[in-house]
């Protein structure tokens, strides 16, 4: 069985965690069927919108630790791990050039928290928690953890989350602001599902060149000055204004019909 799924439906590639008998928790090989799947994104421009999900019943438990070369007593190098798989994979979630949706639905703990986070927009089911594991075992967050938390929740929920361990029901973590919204799944249990396609489907349709300046802009922000930051915004505003989307923008305004952006 394959471990990573890819599916596209028009502009949409869906990639989905396939290990549902080990809540998708990562293996190296899991990790490698996930890199081609993100090749695959990365080297097709008609791709305007990517969801990350994961099978059964919940979304990614982080590192399969049963994969991992353990011997009691021993030293371990995990940052060869971290360094040859976790790190690439979240670098390249940020760096790609269209929306990224991370659809939660069960746990998302330890990497796999961290690999949610990495997305642009999550959406999480109303069952969904979001659990830093890593002290429980004597580590730190990792996958980016030490960084999304406290730029998402502010320093004092990051150590508590952190230094305590405590999961985070989707509930609060939106009320947080560390996830972009919680889908009450109680009734329907496919209240999920149509969310994050009717999200993706959005996205699909808009700008996408725009979006993904405006990933950019504002991770950029967290680093620059004012100074650097406004300079930023003029030269991201002077390409874009040179695009089809933007031209195909302002014709729409002034004939007061809906736009058909293209992405280019």
């Amino acid at each position: 069985m394959p471990e990573i799924l890819f599916s596209r439906n028009d502009a949409i590639a869906t990639i989905t965690l396939n290990r549902p008998d080990k809540l998708n928790s990562f293996t190296r090989s899991m990790h490698a069927e996930l890199s081609t799947a993100l090749s695959q994104v990365e080297n097709d421009p008609s791709i305007r919108v990517l969801v990350l999900t994961g099978a059964g019943r919940g979304f990614c438990a982080g590192q399969d630790l049963a994969d991992l070369s353990f011997t009691p007593g021993a030293m371990t190098d995990l940052g060869e791990l971290i360094d040859s798989h976790f790190n690439p994979l979240i670098r390249r979630l940020q760096d790609l050039p269209m929306p990224v949706i991370a659809s939660v639905r069960g746990a998302a703990a330890g990497a796999g928290a961290n690999l949610a986070l990495a997305c642009d927009i999550v959406l999480a089911s109303h069952s969904a928690s979001f659990l830093q594991a890593f002290a429980k075992i004597g580590l730190l967050p990792d996958s980016g953890g030490t960084w999304f938390l406290p730029q998402k929740i502010g320093m004092a929920r990051a150590m508590g989350l952190a230094m305590l361990a405590d999961k985070l029901p989707a509930e609060k973590a939106e009320q947080w602001g560390l996830i972009w919204k919680c889908v009450d799944d109680r009734e329907d249990k496919d209240a999920l599902d149509k969310e994050t396609q009717a999200l993706a489907a959005h996205l699909a349709s808009q700008p996408t060149k725009a979006l993904a300046m405006i990933k950019h802009a504002l991770r950029a922000s967290l680093h620059n000055t004012l100074p650097q930051q406004l300079a930023l915004e003029r030269d991201m505003q002077r390409e874009l204004g040179n695009s089809h989307d933007y031209a195909e923008g302002v014709n729409a305004f002034l004939e007061k019909r809906a736009p058909r952006f293209t992405g280019d």
